[in-house]
């Protein structure tokens, strides 16, 4: 009789462990005392990177390097991964330890982001790296097909600053505002000015390079709104 998480396993992504206990350490926190996923993760993390960086290479055979490799970012990223593990459920089978059950640690993007890639590492110890490929496929689906141009992915701080150029217009400041949260779930909140611009936009984010992303999207949006010219 299957597990109550190999059962959502099949159900989800077609897959059943020859060794359940590969699937139960995929689905470990480090919060819990004993083994973790966190090797299978790190195992994982560079399959899924060949897997898309395939995929990629095939569906734009002219993309240059630079192109490519923001395309692979989009479909690797945490957010990406936080959302395909949403979207199978994987919140509701993943063991952790009381502090982060307390805290909602089943919906954090980092947690469901890594639990996602040790699943995708376990497979591959489970039945190799086939089976491992056709896993992320399922998981993935259309993002595999569908991708956005490669000139959408580059990064907000770079559109923000070739926006400005090209109006001939100052570069954008970025100032560290706060850090919070303990040492291993600090959170930043960065600013950012134009000179000419009166408005300020404030970003957050786990790090200061997301949190400086995010202030220049929202002052990109702000500009490009404004029309300046």
């Amino acid at each position: 009789m299957l597990t109550k998480a190999e059962t959502w396993l099949k159900n989800a992504l077609d897959y059943e462990f020859n060794d359940v206990r590969l699937l139960e350490l995929s689905l470990t926190h480090r919060s819990v005392a004993g083994d973790n996923n966190e090797r299978l993760e790190f195992l994982g993390d560079a399959i899924l990177d060949f897997v898309t960086s395939e995929v990629v290479f095939r569906a734009h055979p002219l993309a240059p390097e630079g192109d490519l490799s923001r395309l692979r970012s989009s479909l690797v990223k945490d957010t990406t991964l936080a959302e395909i593990a949403a979207d199978l459920g994987l919140g509701e089978h993943l063991i952790l330890g009381s502090g982060e059950r307390k805290t909602g640690g089943h919906r954090r993007d980092s947690i469901l982001a890594d639990a996602l890639e040790a699943i995708f590492g376990a497979v591959y110890l489970d039945a190799g790296f086939d089976a491992a490929t056709k896993v992320i496929e399922r998981a993935f689906g259309a993002r595999l097909q569908n991708f956005p141009p490669a000139d959408e992915l580059r990064d907000a701080k770079t559109r923000l600053q070739e926006w400005l150029q090209a109006r001939q217009m100052g570069l954008p400041s970025y100032e560290l505002v706060e850090v919070t949260g303990q040492a291993h779930r600090q959170q930043f909140s960065v600013s950012c000015s134009v000179s000419g611009v009166e408005l300020t936009t404030n970003g957050s984010g786990t790090t200061r390079r997301n949190a400086e992303q995010e202030a220049a999207t929202i002052m990109l949006a702000h500009l490009a709104e404004s029309d300046i010219e």
